[in-house]
């Protein structure tokens, strides 16, 4: 099961590559996910990043296809409203394209449109869509059931839930390691119980 750490866009440049520089050993993959920043400081993040050692290839770049292809990052995250995955399949075949959906027959689109895997949620209740009833479990293997691509969950994760969403591909964090104190050992308590065999155990 993978881990995908996804930037909350509640901190400055400094403060955030300190932070991803603290967990990129123990997570899979850094979503650079900051729609309040602008280019030049979203290209300082990176440029930072790069000189720290954090591996290029973790980064994915959420909806800033140019910003990506920029800085030869091939991996981007298109969110629900943003490029359909067949307007950048057929422009930039090289990349490795994630979508953001909420529903089986989105993943089933962006499956037949090339995507390489799925974010869905929010699962649970999150601080991120506050009074919004999350999807839940079920709506996680429906979707899971759908389509042949990994699925990743994202929506109010956390140690305590994991077990509950065990079908996915991967799970999908924010709040939960870049509003930690201690990201770092929130990164990497989450990524040692989601590789773990009994997930019941574990927890």
């Amino acid at each position: 099961m993978h881990l995908h750490a996804i930037t909350d866009d509640k901190h400055s440049v400094e403060e955030l590559s300190a932070k991803i520089i603290s967990i990129h050993d123990a997570v899979d993959f850094i979503h650079i996910r900051e729609r309040s920043k602008k280019v030049s400081e979203i290209s300082s993040l990176i440029d930072r990043l790069a000189e720290e050692g954090v591996d290029k290839r973790k980064l994915i770049i959420n909806d800033r296809v140019d910003i990506a292809l920029f800085h030869h990052i091939h991996r981007v995250q298109l969110p629900s409203h943003g490029f359909s995955v067949k307007s950048v399949r057929s422009r930039f075949p090289h990349l490795k394209i994630g979508k953001s959906v909420h529903s089986p027959e989105e993943a089933v689109q962006a499956e037949t449109e090339g995507a390489d895997y799925v974010l869905f949620g929010h699962i649970f209740e999150t601080d991120c869509k506050k009074g919004r009833k999350g999807r839940g479990a079920l709506s996680l293997a429906e979707v899971k059931a759908a389509v042949r691509i990994p699925v990743i969950a994202i929506g109010g994760i956390t140690e305590q839930r994991l077990a509950e969403v065990k079908m996915a591909d991967g799970i999908a964090v924010m709040s939960g390691i870049f509003s930690h104190d201690r990201p770092n050992e929130a990164a990497a308590r989450l990524a040692s119980l989601a590789k773990g065999d009994s997930y019941e155990k574990a927890l």
